[in-house]
């Protein structure tokens, strides 16, 4: 009965409240990554983005005004993800706080000597279980110009809720059976490793440094890269490119230019 009335529910949706054309195509000019993949894909794309834009609600902090074109464009950026996954991967929360800047978190951490410390993070997003997602808005707008960087700060903490589903923030969301389990852990750690040699030594990366701070952030990091930088990890961690592409069953680097 519940899934008969959200099809009926969204079908009413993208009747009614379809995006306007020429929003539409403005929020692919100014995030050139949405658009390199099939006609298909950016047609489910925009019905994911219309679904989206109805089931959440956006909330402006910090004084800041949130207009129609922003939200489509956390909108469309947070649905490639989930592209062929589904939005039902989402359903856990619903709000989406978009700040005018980065934001100053306060922190307490135990280091595995048991000692306990305190400080301050800069944040550009957040994901937290249940909601809400934080995001900074200039971060967000400028996904364009930091796409060949392979950073995107929408896909990363929406990435994170697809780890979250699991139950444990680990950077290995909810798989099949164990062998694919196995399997991830064991690309994802031999890379995460390997990032983590090279930063040692002093070597420069191609895969943002912040990737080094556990498989739970390597995941997001790498799914940045797989998206708006698709060829740029395909060259430099192919088995963590090839890896994603089953995951999300998508394969951007065969359409991005």
């Amino acid at each position: 009965m519940f899934d008969w009335w959200r099809r009926r529910r969204d079908a009413h949706v993208l009747e009614h409240r379809a995006i306007p054309d020429d929003l539409w195509l403005a929020t692919l000019a100014a995030y050139p990554f949405l658009k390199h993949r099939p006609l298909a894909d950016l047609l489910a794309l925009r019905e994911l983005a219309t679904l989206f834009l109805a089931r959440k609600q956006f909330h402006a902090a910090g004084g800041l005004v949130l207009d129609d074109a922003m939200a489509l464009a956390i909108a469309a950026q947070a649905c490639l993800p989930v592209l062929k996954l589904g939005l039902g991967w989402y359903d856990g929360f619903v709000g989406i706080v978009v700040q005018p800047d980065q934001v100053v978190a306060q922190r307490a951490w135990t280091d595995e000597h048991g000692i306990s410390h305190e400080g301050s993070e800069v944040l550009s997003g957040e994901a937290m279980p249940g909601g809400p997602i934080m995001l900074s808005w200039p971060d967000v707008a400028e996904a364009a110009d930091s796409a060949a960087c392979g950073y995107n700060v929408v896909i990363h903490e929406f990435v994170h809720v697809l780890d979250m589903a699991s139950g444990n923030v680990d950077g290995v969301p909810p798989l099949p059976d164990r062998a694919t389990r196995d399997h991830w852990i064991e690309v994802m750690s031999n890379h995460h490793h390997a990032l983590c040699q090279a930063l040692e030594a002093g070597v420069d990366t191609w895969l943002d440094p912040y990737a080094a701070n556990g498989l739970e952030e390597f995941f997001p990091v790498a799914a940045e890269a797989f998206f708006v930088a698709p060829q740029g990890l395909r060259e430099h961690h192919g088995e963590v490119y090839h890896l994603l592409a089953e995951y999300f069953g998508q394969d951007p680097a065969r359409h991005a230019r």
